[in-house]
This record gives structure tokens, C-alpha cells and sequence, in this order.
């Protein structure tokens, strides 16, 4: 099988990753191996800002046990040792590999798991920001990782994630809150005065993401900036809960405090506009509520 290296220079229009992923998809959904979750989706619009809202429809009775599944999980249990092989995608590196969300909502939504097991509260080292600057170099899209339980972790085995710049709305959350951003500031940790909860965004205008080793330190270093504006520390073991999610154009950092506004639980796709939530009767509570003051709820107060 063709691998994805993140140690060989890249080159960014490439699509290699994308067809491995295509491959395994088709494979896996043959086996039976890969089972999507069904949902269907409505937006929520507040002032100039829409969220996308997902749920599992009422009929889908095989998408609501997966859903069911998901949480239920003991605690022990690992599914990245090993993973599953119909869901491996390819190595990465040294350290990681990239698996499919066997459960996905969105399509060719990635998973870059450390091959040993470290844990989703151990602070991001070097080798991890190297490995997400090399998936998002060629592929753009959006990387994000959930920091522990609180911050909408499902799994207790170190894993960032990645979905396709298709997944997203391109004026949904985190592209919308970074838009009154200064862009002429690069590595300067800065913050949208017009969100209630604690958070630091950092520019990344200028990163070479054509060489993972390269873009992979810029990435820990707007990271360590974002952190100290949070008053987060970048390097405790283990770290506070916390969101992160980083694009081409951005990275941004927001601490937790809570997983879950009531009954619906937040991760970080939840500040790239996008939230999931198990019934209809829950969107009406948020959309009641508004998907800022959800997001403020389960953050810190600026």
C-alpha cells in the first residue's frame, strides 16, 4: 500500500491522501467495517453568524444504536490498539497513523492516532503539530483536537482529527469568527471581542506548508502563543481541557470548562460551526438559547 509520509517534502496540491482515504472507504463499506451515521442537518442563524445542526433521524434506528454505542463505551476500551486494518488509511511518520471515525458523520473525516499510546490529556508535542502540518499542507480542510473528556473527547488514546474543507460551510463558525481578525500579524495571539468566551486565535499567514518540519513548529509555536494569551500551559501533563482547531489561515485555542450545555455535548467542531445533537427537540433549546450563549456555557467568560 502507498504511504503518506509526513518526513518527505510534500508537494501541496497533491491528493494522495484523499484517494488512500477513498480506497479505504470503498473497502470498508464493503466489509461492513465502516458505518456512517445518517444524520440530517438544519442552521441556526444568529446576527450575521450560521451554525449547522445535526441529528439522527428518528427512522434511522440502526444510526441512534451506533450514536447509543459511542457513548456507552467502558472506559477501558481502546479501538487505536490495534485499529481496526479495513479502517487504517496509512502510516504517518514514525509515530502516527491515520484511521477512518468508524462511526462518521461527516465524510472522509480522518483520525491521526499515535501508533503508541499516549493520552488525549498528554500535552501535543513536535511530532504531533508535524503530522497535522502534514495533512493540511496538501489537503487544507480542518484539523482539530478535542483536549480530555470535558473538551468532547470520546476516546482516552491521543488522536487528532481531520475532515475536508467540503465538510464545513465556508461562512460557518470558525471562518466567520476569525473574518474582523487582523491578517498582518502573524504568530500574535488575538481575540474577537465580539465572542463571549475565553479564546485566542492565532494568524498563520506565511507558514511554508510544504515542509511538514517546518510548518509543524510554526504550528507549536502559534499554539504556545495561543496558550499563554488563555493563560493555558502548553506543556502541563496532565493539560487542562481545551479545544484547538487550525486551518491554513488560523489556529485557534479555547479552554473548557464543561462538556456539555445540558443535555448536548460540545467538541471542537462546535467553534467551526457545527454541532450535533441526538433529537429535534434539542435544536429548538438551542435554537431558543443561540449557539453563542451555548459555546460561552461551556467555555470561560472572556
Amino acid at each position: 500500500m502507498t504511504s503518506f509520509h509526513a518526513a518527505a517534502p510534500l508537494d501541496c496540491r497533491s491528493d494522495a491522501l484523499l484517494d488512500l482515504s477513498t480506497q479505504t472507504i470503498r473497502n470498508a463499506l464493503a466489509t461492513g467495517a465502516l458505518q456512517p451515521i445518517t444524520t440530517e442537518s438544519t442552521l441556526i442563524t444568529e446576527g450575521e453568524l450560521s451554525f449547522s445542526v445535526r441529528w439522527v433521524s428518528s427512522l434511522a434506528l440502526k444510526d441512534q444504536a451506533r450514536v447509543a454505542s459511542i457513548s456507552e463505551r467502558r472506559a477501558s476500551f481502546n479501538p487505536f490498539l490495534p485499529p481496526e486494518p479495513a479502517l487504517t488509511v496509512t502510516p504517518l511518520g514514525d509515530k502516527h497513523i491515520i484511521v477512518l471515525n468508524k462511526f462518521p458523520v461527516i465524510d472522509h473525516h480522518l483520525l491521526i492516532v499515535t501508533r503508541a499510546f499516549e493520552a488525549q490529556t498528554a500535552p501535543l508535542n513536535p511530532a504531533d503539530f508535524r503530522a497535522l502540518a502534514a495533512v493540511l499542507g496538501p489537503q487544507g480542510g480542518l484539523g482539530f483536537y478535542n483536549g480530555g473528556r470535558i473538551a468532547g473527547a470520546s476516546q482516552a488514546h491521543k488522536h487528532l482529527q481531520w475532515v475536508p474543507d467540503a465538510a464545513l460551510r465556508a461562512d460557518d463558525g470558525f471562518a466567520a469568527f476569525s473574518r474582523p481578525l487582523r491578517v498582518d500579524a502573524p504568530g500574535v495571539a488575538q481575540h474577537n471581542g465580539t465572542l463571549p468566551w475565553r479564546h485566542a486565535f492565532v494568524c498563520l499567514a506565511g507558514i511554508d506548508w510544504c515542509n511538514a518540519a517546518t510548518a509543524g513548529q510554526t504550528l507549536q509555536d502559534a499554539f504556545a502563543a495561543a496558550c499563554e494569551a488563555v493563560a493555558l500551559p502548553p506543556m502541563a501533563d496532565p493539560m487542562p481541557p481545551y479545544n484547538l482547531l487550525v486551518n491554513r489561515d488560523w489556529l485557534l485555542v479555547v479552554p473548557r470548562r464543561l462538556e456539555k450545555w445540558q443535555d448536548v455535548s460540545v467538541n471542537s467542531l462546535g467553534y467551526a460551526g457545527s454541532l450535533f445533537v441526538r433529537s429535534p427537540g434539542q435544536i429548538e433549546r438551542l435554537r431558543t438559547e443561540g449557539p453563542l450563549a451555548v459555546l460561552a456555557a461551556v467555555g470561560f467568560p472572556r
